[in-house]
């Protein structure tokens, strides 16, 4: 009975040879230093490689993924990853990357019981109440297509509501945020149209600087 772990390993020894055998200097300079320009914020789903998804190599993307590409507030490890991401590594450029036919969203919208993961989807279910009037004359599945664009939407919010973001861009970091949507049908990103450049496009309330210090 063959052994699927060993063939894991067996196929990482012939990758790495043939690594190796095509530029040998490959792993020297992938161990030498990390210096991407991109921070990938995307679903866990196994469809939805980032890298190869913009044909980037290895090195060039700093990558966090969770079930339905979301940012919570009180998440630390995805909160840890954008800080080291915008304090260390400098990116330019922030993908918050959902993609059509989520598992995460259609549990969301379906409700049922998921265990767990109910909890981590609650936000989303909150956002298919609010806009439910918009999309119940739409079939399930197209609903759920477009609650996957608009919780990229709101994915992006949150991320630039963040003290990090905002405080980055007070000391004149240039870092921008964009929503996209990835097809697994065709393999097509498509963007939202939501990307935010600085403090001034946040709105009023949650901004850092929108109240005064005191004389």
């Amino acid at each position: 009975m063959s052994n699927p772990i060993a063939t894991l390993l067996d196929n990482n020894r012939a990758w790495a040879e043939r690594m190796c055998e095509e530029d040998p200097e490959y792993f020297k300079r992938l161990s030498d230093q990390q210096n991407p320009d991109y921070l990938w914020i995307g679903c866990s789903d196994s469809r939805v490689p980032a890298n190869q998804i913009i044909a980037l190599p290895p090195g060039e993307v700093f990558v966090h993924r969770n079930v339905a590409n979301l940012l919570h507030h009180t998440d630390m490890n995805a909160l840890s990853v954008v800080q080291y991401a915008v304090d260390v590594l400098k990116v330019s450029h922030i993908m918050i990357v959902g993609h059509y036919g989520c598992g995460g969203i259609r549990a969301a919208v379906t409700g049922g019981e998921c265990g767990v993961v109910d909890y981590w989807l609650h936000s989303v279910r909150e956002q298919y109440n609010h806009h439910r009037h918009s999309l119940d004359h739409l079939p399930l599945d197209d609903q759920i297509d477009r609650m996957c664009e608009l919780n990229v939407k709101a994915q992006v919010n949150s991320l630039c509501r963040t003290k990090i973001l905002q405080r980055a861009w007070q000391r004149g970091q240039q870092i921008s945020v964009h929503g996209w949507v990835y097809g697994l049908s065709d393999g097509r990103v498509k963007d939202l149209k939501c990307t935010v450049t600085g403090l001034e496009q946040v709105e009023t309330l949650y901004r850092i600087d929108r109240i005064q210090p005191s004389d």
